[in-house]
């Protein structure tokens, strides 16, 4: 997943800090902060919360997202799906401003430092952790590579909703709590499906190049307008999930809480319904907003609110 950044052209030379800030994505971390917040305030509102585990699975999901832009970065590169026609923020390998291997090492590079933080988080919540962890890992990798990688067989939105929901927000839960709470389900549902609005847009601007490249995302497969309501059901279930939360009585009012979060859906919502190539790249944006604000939200929420 990726937002807006401007466009560097090929032979413009960065230092290499800068060049690595733009490999690491850092508009595309709220999907690692967002699941990690709202797991937290999950435990806190059961009464099991634990600064130790939860400061560790932040870092670790950091990592896993930085490692998975990195990998990304390099394997679309190699499978030809990033070109000189890219409509969204530069990518380093395709560019020139990094060399492929290297990339490629910082992914692994970035892989490794997440599974030595999960030996702590291993020691914190048990051998379920490691399920997790590995699973995580590979999804990182395997999204855009491996012999038959998951974004290109139209994949990308289940791998988002399984991982930066479900297994993020139940395995931040499960590192403090040892238990998963019921609300933790549509907790999970709920930032998972924010963290898929982003990939709906980036895979909506990109349908162009993404068919040329044989990247059969939804979009490719389904076409535009399917992608156009798919953004808009995914962002009413992220809103709705904490309301049946409440209404079935998992949790108290204060997740309603989240609810302000909703009109920063309306400009990216409305850019999503009007408007197609880079300008979606403002749209791409304000999702990442929106996710951040939202998630923090149903983290307080949940926290204020219990969790039996």
């Amino acid at each position: 997943m990726t937002t807006s950044s401007p466009a560097l052209p090929r032979s413009l030379p960065l230092p290499a800090a800068r060049a690595w800030l733009l490999a690491a994505r850092p508009r595309t971390l709220t999907a690692a902060v967002a699941p990690v917040a709202v797991g937290t305030g999950l435990a806190f509102g059961a009464d099991a919360g634990r600064w130790g585990p939860a400061l560790a699975a932040l870092v670790g999901a950091l990592l896993i997202q930085v490692g998975t832009n990195l990998s990304n970065d390099y394997y679309d590169f190699r499978r030809g799906a990033d070109t000189p026609d890219r409509l969204g923020p530069v990518r380093v390998t395709q560019s020139g401003l990094l060399r492929p291997r290297t990339v490629l090492a910082a992914a692994a590079l970035c892989f490794a430092g997440a599974a030595l933080v999960g030996l702590y988080l291993v020691a914190a919540g048990g051998w379920p952790v490691v399920a997790i962890g590995l699973a995580s890992i590979l999804a990182g990798w395997a999204y855009t590579g491996g012999p038959a990688p998951l974004g290109y067989l139209g994949l990308g939105e289940l791998f988002v909703l399984a991982f930066f929901g479900f297994a993020a927000v139940g395995g931040t839960v499960w590192v403090q709590a040892q238990r998963l709470p019921p609300a933790t389900w549509l907790a999970a549902l709920s930032v998972g499906c924010t963290a898929t609005a982003l990939l709906v847009v980036n895979n909506l601007r990109d349908v162009d190049t993404d068919r040329r490249a044989q990247k059969r995302t939804l979009a490719v497969r389904f076409g535009a307008r399917f992608a156009r309501i798919e953004y808009a059901v995914v962002l009413a279930v992220a809103f709705l999930a904490p309301a049946v939360a409440w209404a079935t009585r998992l949790v108290g009012p204060a997740v309603l809480v989240s609810l302000a979060a909703l009109p920063l859906a309306w400009r990216p919502g409305g850019v999503v319904a009007r408007e197609r190539g880079t300008a979606l790249n403002r749209a791409l944006a304000g999702s990442a907003r929106l996710q951040l604000v939202h998630g923090l939200l149903l983290a307080v929420g949940l926290w204020l609110g219990g969790a039996p």
